[in-house]
């Protein structure tokens, strides 16, 4: 099978390595991919959001089967292009992806099915969101509805912080048009766990759980990143919650989609929060997180093509999906003031000393590659990810990779996968 995946960042890399083992498999292609990306398959320059250059491309070069990974085309209904085009797609239809596009959206769903999440009100006018945070307790969150690159949620601590947050979003624009209506709740405590579900609208099979690391530095400081590293499993996510989290949020979510027309086929991915009253929704993404697939994958056995084909013609439910035991941690090297303002274009060495390590693998973010050579081209630049038996194990692996690479103004956490003192 010829299969392309759009996208070109480092869940990519991860989804069409995983691809790569499959025998089904006979020619990979990427649009528009990245340098590390180039070693696996044939990088095509096509924007991810070009919903006519990548039908026009998959039928031209007889793709079989287009994975739509990034949330911004699949929001725009690029799967719904292809399908129309006659070529076999994954990923949600955009009626589907609207639980990722549009945060009023999914907080009106779970409200309406029961599903646990965070009180909340929506507003579109912002004095009467600024007239309604002058009688709240703090800290709250405020969301922008739309897509905003991982960037559109504000934890405010302050009726000032709250103030900023919606002025910015809704005055500003600092995200265009995602920023129209506001999403003001609760804020919850506790641990927060990912969770990626594959499903055909029918059948929905949980994947091993996750913990991310959002904020820029050492101890959770700093800025909101996409994600400076992530861990897999959550020793916090437990059979019982899992058992909790199957009956009460997973299996009515895909419930209340097919009840609204808007059955949902490919990757659900729950953010969770494992607060003192039980788990609750915080967010809900259309596709495969980043990083957290940069670990996931890894501990996934068997066929992930296999799997795909399963939620594209409904019968997931006859597929059994395994994993690995043991571990998984990535740590993410970003370019220095990564989420800020920071230069590209620096060399990378030492990637070909971690080529005889199995447990050892490393997922391209930001990089190109001219005449045999990697250079940084992004904000998170690479993933490097390991495996061990246990998490302690995975993170020491990770972090002896990480000091094997270089590149000018490298920045890296030095806390991912530690545990404890109200960490993690």
């Amino acid at each position: 099978m010829k299969v392309l995946v759009v996208g070109g960042g480092g869940r990519e890399h991860a989804i069409l390595w995983k691809l790569s083992q499959s025998p089904k498999v006979t020619e990979l292609y990427c649009a528009p991919g990245n340098g590390g990306i180039s070693e696996l398959a044939l990088c095509v320059p096509i924007k991810a959001l070009d919903i006519d250059g990548v039908v026009s491309f998959s039928r031209s070069n007889g793709i079989d089967l287009v994975v739509v990974s990034p949330d911004d085309p699949l929001a725009v209904g690029m799967v719904d292009a292809l399908e129309g085009a006659g070529i076999r797609a994954f990923g949600p239809r955009k009626a589907a992806a609207e639980i990722e596009a549009s945060k009023v959206f999914a907080k009106g769903l779970m409200k309406k099915y029961g599903i646990p999440t965070a009180e909340y009100e929506v507003f579109d006018d912002s004095r009467k969101a600024l007239e309604y945070l002058e009688g709240l307790g703090y800290p709250v969150v405020v969301k922008a509805d739309g897509l905003a690159l991982g960037k559109g949620v504000v934890v405010a601590e302050s009726f000032d912080e709250a103030k900023d947050a919606v002025i910015r979003i809704m005055e500003e624009k600092v995200f265009g048009e995602s920023g129209s209506r506001v999403v003001i709740e609760e804020y919850l405590s506790g641990r927060e766990v990912t969770v990626l579900a594959f499903t055909d609208g029918k059948t929905i099979v949980p994947m091993v759980s996750s913990q991310d690391h959002k904020r820029a530095f050492d101890n959770d400081r700093g800025p909101n990143t996409g994600g400076m590293g992530t861990f897999s499993p959550s020793p916090f996510y437990t059979p019982e919650t899992a058992g909790y989290c199957m009956e009460r949020i997973f299996k009515p979510t895909v419930e209340a989609m097919n009840r609204e027309g808007r059955t949902f086929v490919g990757v659900l991915y729950f953010g969770l929060m494992l607060t003192k009253t039980g788990p609750k929704v915080l967010e809900y993404n259309a596709r495969f997180g980043d990083p957290e697939t940069q670990v996931v994958l890894p501990l996934l056995k068997g066929d992930l093509l296999e799997i795909f084909e399963a939620c594209i013609d409904g019968r997931l439910e006859e597929i059994k999906v395994e994993w690995q035991e043991g571990a998984a941690a990535c740590v993410i090297m970003a370019s220095g003031g990564y989420p800020g303002k920071y230069e590209t274009g620096y060399e990378i060495s030492g990637l070909s000393e971690l080529g005889g390590d199995q447990d050892i693998v490393v997922f391209h973010a930001g990089t190109q590659k001219v005449s045999g050579k990697y250079y940084t081209s992004g904000g998170r630049v690479l993933g490097v990810t390991a495996m061990g038996k246990s998490l302690k194990e995975a993170v020491q692996k990770a972090y002896d990779g990480v000091g094997k690479i270089s590149f000018k103004n490298a920045h890296y956490r030095k806390d991912i996968g530690l545990i404890g003192n109200g960490r993690v």
